[in-house]
């Protein structure tokens, strides 16, 4: 029996460990943050999820006074083992890095669940009682392996902010250390990555250029951007300024001081947490709110709550493609193709200078223009400007198109969708009028109390825009299936899927050359 009670724990200690690596990868989606990671957990009912539910009635089953101790053991490790292989063959879109934090809270769980375990079998041994009650213990502690995880992530606030502190110093010495370094902010509910990529584009024509990669928008990015990729020679740093909550674009102002700040919009996006468009306005314009008095605010008058809130600050440019009533420079004579866009840009003197880019869709033209006007207030020649804008590359999942060799085109548009963004790619998808124009949705997360109203306008879109839609998943489905039946007639044939995988085998069965496929946003692991 005791050489049975061994295997059990075993297995039910390995079951612990896998499960405990998923709620980390969660927190980590989740920005290491509990409040948020609670509201995740209450939303996606992990707590109480089949193989908790099952693992917690053969708890009950094995306490109960009419249990057999090798009936018991022997459920126990086959519930774990069932368990490891599905959390073991689990594919994820977005795995945990186990970065140094990671590895912290993994350690402290791990301590935590250990001490407890030990407790419990000391306990057993001490007083006579089978070793059976520390098998349950650890399927036990798998049914609450979220307690640990938060347990462990509290226990090492104070950890994390010296850590944090130290680094966040080191960085402010790096700058320090720069005094001729231009910082140019970029902020906004959507467009930021993208203005961030073209100016960086423009600007290295001219000067030795460094902006933060990838989604580095986040105060520790940027500190981590400073600390290992900025170089003494580098002349101007672009960074990149996301936020989630108020106070988060303040945050990164403080350390870097921007001299330039470029708000490329303010949306609907993130109102789980802003609850109203009125707080990602003022969070947003807390980077022009820190400029210094001879600074400089280029800002997007398309949207409405960028054109309504008045900056007297600091100087500031306006700029727009649709509302151009205020607008100090514009666009206008916009011509798509397939193999790109041509527009002129018209400046405060009238003067219009003509540019062709690779790139599609009205968005594109609206974070180009915040880059250009940057580039000739830094001095950059239209003539380096004009090359520059010629060869920028699309930023992949950025209403990103290419063709295939079967002539098939794709549309990738699947970062973080939003009511704007999602409105410009189905305008582009309109366009392409060649074969069947073809959408693959989750539909758009992080809107608050308007998520089934935004997704709903989002199919009634997608009814005048699109041939097919695949629906994936179940998160948005009713909302987006009712927008598109809303329309009469409805020309938008709806295909409902589970995953992507799904939605890909359906593709091959109905694609032709010179259809176009576009994709519109890729939920995370946190969303169905």
């Amino acid at each position: 029996m005791l050489a049975i009670a061994i295997i059990a724990i075993t297995l039910a200690a390995i079951n612990v460990i896998l499960e405990f690596r998923r709620d980390l990868m969660m927190l980590q989606q989740n920005s290491y943050r509990n409040e948020r990671y609670n509201r995740w957990l209450s939303s996606s009912q992990d707590t109480t999820s089949t193989m908790r539910l099952v693992s917690g009635a053969v708890v009950l089953a094995s306490l109960s006074t009419l249990s057999v101790p090798l009936v018991s053991l022997n459920l126990i490790s086959l519930v774990s083992i069932i368990n490891i292989f599905i959390l073991a063959g689990k594919k994820y879109k977005k795995p945990l890095v186990m970065t140094r934090r990671a590895w912290r809270i993994l350690s402290v769980m791990l301590v935590l669940a250990a001490l407890t375990l030990a407790g419990v079998i000391l306990f057993c041994l001490r007083h006579g009682y089978p070793l059976e009650y520390a098998a349950i213990y650890t399927l036990l502690i798998y049914c609450f392996s979220h307690l640990f995880l938060l347990a462990a992530n509290y226990l090492l606030k104070p950890v994390e902010k010296h850590i944090n502190d130290k680094y966040y110093n080191d960085a402010k010495r790096i700058l320090a250390s720069m005094p001729d370094l231009k910082i140019i902010g970029v902020t906004g509910s959507y467009g930021k990555t993208s203005t961030k990529h073209y100016l960086n584009r423009i600007l290295a024509e001219h000067f030795d250029v460094m902006m933060t990669p990838g989604s580095y928008n986040t105060t520790m990015g940027v500190i981590r951007t400073i600390r290992e990729y900025l170089k003494p020679y580098n002349e101007v740093f672009i960074v990149e300024m996301g936020a989630k909550q108020p106070c988060d674009i303040k945050e990164i102002c403080d350390l870097v001081h921007p001299e330039i700040g470029i708000v490329t919009a303010v949306g609907e996006q993130h109102l789980e947490s802003f609850k109203t468009i009125e707080n990602v306005q003022r969070t947003k314009f807390e980077l022009v709110d820190s400029l210094p008095a001879d600074g400089l605010a280029v800002i997007n008058d398309d949207f409405p709550f960028v054109a309504n809130r008045k900056v007297n600050n600091v100087e500031c440019i306006r700029y727009a493609v649709t509302a151009t009533d205020a607008a100090e420079y514009t666009a206008e004579d916009i011509t798509y193709s397939p193999t790109g866009t041509t527009f002129n840009l018209i400046t405060p003197s009238g003067e219009k200078i003509e540019f062709k880019t690779r790139l599609v869709g009205e968005c594109n033209v609206s974070n180009l223009l915040a880059a250009i006007i940057v580039g000739l207030r830094l001095g950059v020649p239209v003539g380096k400007i004009r090359y520059a804008v010629s060869q920028i590359e699309q930023v992949e999942h950025r209403l990103n198109m290419k063709r295939t060799p079967g002539g098939i085109t794709i549309i990738d548009d699947a970062f973080n969708s939003n009511p704007t963004g999602s409105k410009m790619a189905l305008d582009v998808l309109a366009m392409m009028t060649q074969g069947k124009r073809i959408v693959v949705t989750p539909g758009m997360i992080e809107l608050g109390d308007r998520q089934s109203e935004l997704n709903e306008a989002f199919g009634v879109k997608i009814a005048n825009c699109a041939d097919v839609a695949i629906v994936v998943g179940e998160y948005n489905r009713e909302a987006i299936v009712a927008g598109i039946e809303s329309v009469t007639p409805r020309t938008a044939k709806i295909h409902k899927v589970n995953s992507f995988a799904e939605a890909q085998t359906l593709l091959a069965t109905m694609l032709r050359p010179g259809d176009t496929i576009l994709y519109e946003n890729d939920l995370p692991d946190t969303f169905k």
